[in-house]
């Protein structure tokens, strides 16, 4: 695949004619809803095999192979240029196809309101194909050491007919809230764990989920050791039962960090005990906070360093966002909530309102701003095709296991090209 930037001016079939390719190609593999109505600043998927380069200052055959792994004598060879001979700004080399990696790719389902909705199974069926797993939110445990189950629908028949493994998400959501006081309950009673560990078997049984998954997350900070012998329990009966044990973590930087998200999650135990984590590696942009990046790759990169510290690579999904956010000006803290939107809805917003999609490179992130009918301001950050394989470069040089979405629904049609094109996904 190539990344193409929309330039001022620029039309879909300029476009389409640069990489020798087709106007219909390039709006279905984005899912381009008025050609005509480009933005500049929009990144566009271009379904190609390999890509193009466009040869800059300073730039030379060796330079250019290293940045995409492919000998200067082979970039020769198939641009049918001499070695020794002098490369021309803006001359146009095609680099060939490398190899591909292997990786586990996790994505979290979310019924609203106790239904799946015909849009949300569709958007399931449409990822499957890209996914190791599909991981339905969430069997909600209750006090009594029961689960409280999601509607699952066809999400078992999906995953099967996908060769996709179905995960078991287990919380300690209450009334919509991660509960402090339903955690200190089921990690303070044997009793209760044991019957909560019957009920987890028993319905993994029944719907063949064979990863249990557990997201307890605001844990009182003195149930730290609880929460990891709970953990090292629930293995060994998970084990016996032929089923992985994964587990979510708060985005940490070091073993000390405090705060209520953060400090009964230990990295080293989880790292241990658990088959694979999932690193929650977003929402520094969130609802209720300033405008900024959801998942800036900076902090990305510093959490998922520090988790390295503590458990190998092999062991690591990095956790990333697949929406953005559109928040009202000026942000008041305890005011208004941003409104998540999908990247789809991000480019058309920017259509609608004839503003330019610029991009943050220190975040790797695109952003705009708008006014709307009523003379709002309006600041919004989301994903693009960029900022999508700034996440997958990283996953790759960090040689980590893979990659977990939260959530599907939300159309992202750029992000499921470039899982095919950067990574052979591991099935079942």
């Amino acid at each position: 695949m190539q990344i193409h930037v929309v330039e001022p001016g620029q039309s879909i079939f300029q476009i389409a004619r640069l990489y020798n390719t087709t106007v219909a190609s390039i709006v279905g593999a984005n899912e381009v809803t008025n050609p005509n109505q480009l933005v500049v600043g929009q990144t566009l998927v271009i379904p190609i095999i390999g890509n193009y380069h466009w040869v800059q200052p300073g730039d030379s055959l060796y330079s250019i192979g290293r940045i995409y792994g492919v000998s200067y004598q082979r970039l020769a060879e198939i641009n049918r240029i001499p070695l020794n001979q002098p490369l021309q700004i803006g001359q146009r080399l095609y680099i060939p196809p490398g190899p591909k990696r292997k990786a586990e790719i996790n994505a979290y389902v979310e019924p609203l309101g106790g239904t799946v909705t015909a849009a949300l199974e569709e958007a399931s069926r449409r990822s499957a194909p890209y996914l190791t797993y599909l991981a339905p939110f969430s069997y909600q445990i209750q006090r009594d050491g029961s689960l409280k189950a999601p509607p699952l629908n066809n999400f078992s028949t999906i995953a099967r007919n996908n060769n996709a493994t179905l995960m078991m998400v287990v919380t300690n959501l209450e009334e919509g809230q991660f509960s402090a006081e339903l955690g200190r309950i089921i990690l303070t009673n044997e009793q209760i764990q044991n019957r909560l560990l019957d009920n987890i078997i028993s319905i993994a049984r029944q719907y063949n989920f064979s990863d249990i998954h557990f997201d307890m997350e605001f844990l009182p900070p003195e149930l730290r050791e609880n929460y990891n012998n709970f953990l090292r329990k629930a293995k060994r009966r998970l084990s016996a039962e032929g089923l992985l044990m994964s587990t979510a973590l708060a985005p940490k930087t070091s073993a000390t960090q405090a705060g209520p998200w953060y400090e009964a999650h230990d990295y080293k135990a989880h790292g241990e005990i658990a088959d694979f984590v999932v690193l929650m590696t977003y929402e520094w942009g969130y609802s209720g906070g300033p405008p900024m990046a959801v998942s800036p790759i900076g902090p990305v990169r510093e959490v998922i360093e520090y988790a390295l510290t503590e458990m190998p690579a092999s062991k690591i999904m990095m956790g990333q966002n697949l929406y953005g956010y559109d928040w009202t000006l000026p942000f008041v803290p305890g005011g208004e909530y941003a409104k998540a939107i999908s990247p789809q809805q991000a480019i058309q917003l920017a259509a609608d309102n004839n503003v330019a999609i610029s991009y943050d490179s220190k975040a790797q992130a695109p952003f705009f701003t708008y006014r709307d009918d009523e003379g709002k301001e309006h600041e919004v950050w989301f994903e693009d095709a960029r900022s999508i394989q700034a996440k997958f470069d990283l996953v790759k040089e960090l040689v980590l296991r893979g990659v977990s979405y939260w959530k599907l629904g939300l159309a992202f049609p750029q992000n499921w090209l470039l899982i095919e094109d950067n990574f052979e996904v591991v099935k079942a």
